[in-house]
């Protein structure tokens, strides 16, 4: 695949004179400020979490969805006021549909919201009705139906990074290390019980690994460890469900590549400058990524001459610019790939003909975007400055603001979508954030972009 710009103009990226800074103190968690004042319970609470499901009586903790007061691109009154979006007060409903109303879910904007002490959320995962939330407590927390159901404790440093792949899940830690998990459930007693069944790289394919020094490499500080093992923070990971292949990507600068069959490294790429931020797998057998580097490449799986036998290889780079890149994802149907960065916009490329044409960038934000996530035609995006914005793409490559969700009292972390079930392409969206809450919202592809709403 071969990678151009739009209309074969080139593209160069607005520079600054701040120097790039790396993402760890861009995200560090020390700073209380940060931290919304109602997220510093005493002890008791880290015992049990805090469940707040909407409805619409106007006494309950969260009553309605929150949006901005302006655009997010304009200083003039926010016509969100008008957005079906919106909650409808309570008065709205007759007296013999007030019960049925207060015990369901309002029809879009914030759902419910679950809060715990044990730590701030620097990772999730959503597979079908379990919640899995990663923290800087080393724990991971599995929630269904926003209560506490499950849960397992790895010893391995903050989990950076969960991925879900049929029964195993698999989580990177700031220490490194990659765990692989498995769980049993036990019908009668309606419990689910998780255990390690894993590591990458296994303890017997690290020890055969480190007999030859021809398998060792030189990092940091004249150290020398075997190329199958990270030596910084993992990051990122990735799934590739039909080649049966994990992604990792790492502040070692690596991005490695795993089998997911028997667990074994079978490629390290040595892909960027600095730490690796974001991987995705996209289509057509292209792998991105994005680093604390200011770049966003592109690398293209091809199949070596020994049978079985692959290789990546760098196709371009997509982005070059100074400041930090912070995430990806990826519209396979639409054939989209998107990059957040730490100066607030989120670029992106769509793939014509098999190139790749520089789209544009979607503004929406006044600090850092954190994290990124694609559920049909939406794209939305998480910020440093507490909000989400949500994007859908239309015909022709347009992308229009549909919603700003806010309400968390933290940076928005990491997100999480998933379609819902019996429902035509309306989504639940899940958001973490350094405030130690999760909120639950429902968004729809159907919902009325803010320029249709400012002409009416």
């Amino acid at each position: 695949m071969r990678i151009t710009k739009i209309n074969g103009a080139p593209y160069s990226p607005a520079k600054n004179n701040l120097r790039r800074r790396k993402l760890a103190a861009l995200l560090s968690s020390n700073d209380l400020n940060d931290v919304h004042p109602s997220s510093r319970r005493n002890s008791n609470s880290s015992i049990n979490p805090t469940i707040h499901k909407q409805n619409s009586s106007p006494t309950t903790a969260i009553s309605s969805p929150n949006f901005t007061s302006s655009s997010p691109c304009s200083t003039q009154p926010s016509p969100y006021m008008k957005s079906p979006w919106a909650n409808q007060s309570s008065n709205d409903y007759s007296d013999d549909d007030e019960h049925d109303k207060c015990n369901s879910f309002t029809k879009y904007g914030l759902i419910g919201s679950i809060f715990r002490e044990e730590g701030h959320i620097y990772s999730l995962a959503a597979a079908g009705d379990l919640l899995y939330t990663g923290s800087d407590s080393k724990n991971v927390r599995v929630w269904k139906n926003l209560e506490d159901f499950s849960g397992f404790k790895s010893g391995s440093g903050l989990v950076k990074a969960i991925v879900v792949l049929g029964e195993k899940i698999f989580t990177g830690h700031q220490d490194g290390k990659i765990r692989v998990w498995g769980f049993s459930s036990d019908d009668k007693r309606s419990v689910c019980k998780y255990n390690r069944v894993g590591n990458l790289p296994m303890t017997q394919d690290l020890l055969t690994k480190s007999i030859n020094p021809k398998n060792y490499i030189e990092v940091w500080r004249k150290r020398h460890v075997t190329w199958i093992k990270h030596y910084d923070a993992v990051s990122c990971m990735s799934v590739d469900v039909d080649h049966g292949l994990l992604y990792s990507g790492s502040w070692d600068r690596t991005l490695k590549v795993w089998r997911i069959s028997d667990f074994k490294c079978v490629e390290s790429i040595d892909a960027h400058d600095d730490a690796l931020n974001s991987v995705a797998v996209a289509f057509d057998g292209m792998v991105f990524t994005g680093s604390a580097d200011g770049t966003v490449k592109a690398w293209r799986r091809e199949v070596a001459a020994k049978r079985n036998k692959f290789r990546h290889v760098l196709v371009e780079t997509l982005l070059r610019q100074e400041h930090a890149l912070t995430s990806l994802a990826v519209n396979r149907a639409a054939g989209t790939v998107y990059a957040g960065s730490s100066d607030g916009l989120v670029s992106f490329w769509e793939c014509e003909n098999r190139f790749m044409l520089y789209g544009g960038v979607l503004r929406g934000h006044k600090l850092a975007v954190l994290c990124l996530a694609v559920g049909g035609n939406l794209v939305l995006s998480g910020s440093a400055d507490k909000s989400i914005c949500v994007w859908r793409r239309d015909v022709g490559g347009v992308h229009a603001c549909v919603a700003v969700l806010t309400g968390h009292g933290g940076p928005v972390k990491c997100l999480a979508v998933e379609e819902e079930e019996g429902e035509n392409e309306r989504w639940i969206v899940y958001s973490g954030s350094l405030d130690k809450s999760v909120k639950i919202w429902r968004v729809s592809e159907h919902a009325p972009s803010l320029k249709e709403l400012q002409e009416e």
